[in-house]
């Protein structure tokens, strides 16, 4: 009975971490990122303009998405709470600011 209620307890906690998926739009040159991400959510990047983007984080060691002209990709957020400010290597007039808690 014990190995029974192990998986039972492991089940509803794998749902719920893909459902932590949030997505960062790129449209115009703009991002629009989402209020908040959970702590190691997945998130998309969809690229909705024409060029390639990039979503890298100011500070070092952070995350750097490559954002392909026209397709979403995705990465991990942090796993520390905190503001991720970042970036676009090729546009540098765009900027946010990720929030994780």
């Amino acid at each position: 009975m014990a190995t029974t209620g192990s998986p039972a307890a492991s089940t509803p906690s794998s749902p719920t971490a893909p459902q932590a998926t949030v997505t960062i739009h790129i449209s115009a040159y703009k991002y629009t990122v989402p209020a908040s991400v959970a702590p190691g959510a997945t998130v998309n990047v969809m690229n909705m303009d024409d060029v390639n983007h990039t979503v890298t984080a100011d500070k070092a060691g952070g995350f750097d998405d490559k954002a392909t002209a026209g397709m979403t990709t995705t990465f991990v957020a942090p796993s520390a709470p905190g503001s991720y400010p970042f970036h676009c290597i090729y546009h540098a007039d765009m900027h946010g600011v990720l929030v994780v808690k």
